[in-house]
């Protein structure tokens, strides 16, 4: 599958010459080929992407603007809440916590804006760390060179783009957590200012420090 970048997706899903539902299948089998060797990403939401992705194609069909975002591939940090997993946050002893009831704030936005869910993406534990050498999840590699690590601790969302799985990513940073992964693998990060984006749904694993918004690595 050749790298699809956000904008030319939403182009063509909404002038009809592309069926998100079929991008986001060829997506998805993308991830399952390719992420063995990566581990950016910890959890594959198969049945939620393609039910949303049909979503999208019928409200096109309907006449009805299918979205900024129309049928876009997004997946984000694990310390989003997704609606029905738990908040794993990195860390071994949140796999028992119950599933969150609710996306957070920015994944609804993102939907509501027509981008589709494929999954979470791997992190250092509870954010500490800048390597994404998680100790319960693997360690994510480096799509430059599978020697190297992708940084942290939003390695997997730096990763996932870099490597063409997704064109479209959220992480978050408070010291370091968009702009190491992003310098290591070589694309675009953006730390918005604090406050700018809503951390609602988001795991607050930094209780005495500031955590910002989304990392949105848009890749190549």
């Amino acid at each position: 599958m050749g790298f699809t970048s956000a904008l030319e997706t939403a182009q063509r899903v909404k002038a009809g010459s592309l069926r998100a539902a079929d991008h986001v299948a060829e997506v998805l089998a993308g991830i399952e080929a390719r992420n063995p060797e990566l581990n950016a990403f910890i959890e594959v939401t198969a049945a939620r992407a393609l039910a949303e992705a049909r979503a999208v194609d019928a409200s096109r069909a309907a006449g009805r603007d299918p979205g900024l975002l129309a049928g876009v591939p997004f997946a984000v940090k694990n310390l989003y809440d997704v609606r029905g997993l738990p908040t794993l946050a990195g860390s071994k002893i949140n796999r028992d916590l119950p599933p969150a009831g609710a996306d957070a704030t920015l994944v609804q936005r993102l939907n509501a804006a027509g981008a589709v869910l494929v999954g979470t993406l791997n992190m250092d534990e509870y954010a500490y760390g800048f390597s994404t050498e998680n100790t319960h999840y693997g360690a994510t590699r480096n799509p430059h060179d599978r020697t190297r690590v992708a940084g942290g601790s939003s390695g997997g969302s730096a990763a996932a783009v870099v490597a063409g799985l997704v064109p479209l990513t959220l992480g978050s940073d408070t010291n370091g957590s968009i702009r190491v992964p992003s310098s290591l693998c070589g694309n675009f990060g953006l730390k918005p200012t604090y406050v700018r984006l809503s951390r609602a749904g988001s795991f607050p694993v930094r209780r005495l420090a500031r955590p910002s918004g989304p990392v949105l690595p848009f890749g190549r």
